[in-house]
């Protein structure tokens, strides 16, 4: 090998590993899969405290353990408390881990809810954007993770009865307070939008934040957009979904959603109406996102 070809090929192997992030994969359609199969009648709208919620919660299980994903605490399932209406519940988060290499005991937290409506009148509400998606993309991250060694630890929250009240996160926020977190990334309804628009809501609460952002490349055809978030005269959706209780904590935070659309709490959230590519773009801008706090921290 003569020496000029030898310096173009170490040319492009510094700049490809220079900036210290990998190229973002997962199995696009595995990512469908799995969010048809969180959707459908089988799970009855896993409405916490019943059978399809229990039923979606093996599901999440069974896909950590296949893609070696640790129990966080040394146990998948986090059982807790509370009262909706004077009503006693129990409900269940699912928590799976992947140890930092540099940074092992601080975390980011990225979440998305599984539980949804349940049945209403006889009619199943599949919840398929809200929050299959968010829930099916925990899986993507996995399969990313695992070949992704990260710098922080991670925690992949399958967080239970969101619809109730942020009850799940509430819970976790407050059994991790001594704990140090440096960011959460939710995911809420992330698949289906004719606009082919995904919001972006919590750079204004954090500086650093808003700095990573400000200066990422979308690597997808998908806009990005930061908005609903109390500047912009749309609906705030700073405490809409389960980033509210890091947020309230002072945790600095990202949560990723598409607007509401005719689907969103009805008996049509289901999955023959999300928008596929908008779906695997939106996966693919949050790992990328990830990726930059990951490498660069806050």
């Amino acid at each position: 090998m003569n020496y000029a070809r030898l310096t173009l090929l170490l040319f492009v192997f510094v700049s490809f590993f220079s900036n210290g992030q990998s190229e973002i994969n997962f199995d696009d359609e595995k990512l469908l899969g799995r969010l048809e199969t969180l959707s459908s009648d089988s799970f009855r709208g896993r409405k916490t405290g019943e059978k399809g919620n229990e039923l979606a919660r093996k599901f999440i299980v069974g896909e950590f353990k296949d893609l070696k994903v640790e129990p966080f605490g040394g146990k998948y399932e986090h059982l807790f408390d509370f009262k909706v209406e004077k009503k006693q519940l129990t409900g269940v988060n699912v928590l799976g881990w992947f140890k930092g290499y540099e940074k092992e005991n601080e975390y980011i937290v990225v979440s998305a809810h599984y539980d949804h409506l349940g049945v209403i009148k006889g009619k199943v509400y599949n919840g398929a954007d809200d929050d299959a998606s968010g829930t099916a993309a925990l899986f993507a991250f996995a399969e990313y993770l695992s070949k992704n060694p990260p710098k922080h630890s991670v925690i992949l929250a399958a967080f239970d009865a969101e619809e109730m009240g942020l009850q799940g996160s509430k819970y976790f926020v407050d059994k991790m307070k001594n704990q140090k977190i440096i960011a959460n990334i939710n995911m809420d309804m992330i698949s289906r939008s004719k606009k082919n628009e995904l919001y972006l809501v919590g750079t204004r609460y954090s500086p650093k934040l808003d700095t990573i952002i400000k200066k990422f490349e979308n690597p997808t055809a998908t806009k990005l957009l930061i908005g609903h978030d109390g500047t912009d005269g749309k609906e705030d959706w700073t405490f809409s979904s389960d980033h509210g209780p890091f947020h309230k904590a002072e945790i600095p935070f990202l949560y990723f959603g598409d607007e509401d659309h005719p689907g969103y709490h009805k008996p049509t959230d289901d999955f023959k109406d999300i928008t596929p590519e908008f779906y695997k773009n939106s996966v693919k801008i949050i790992l990328s996102v990830f990726s930059e706090i990951d490498d660069k921290g806050l």
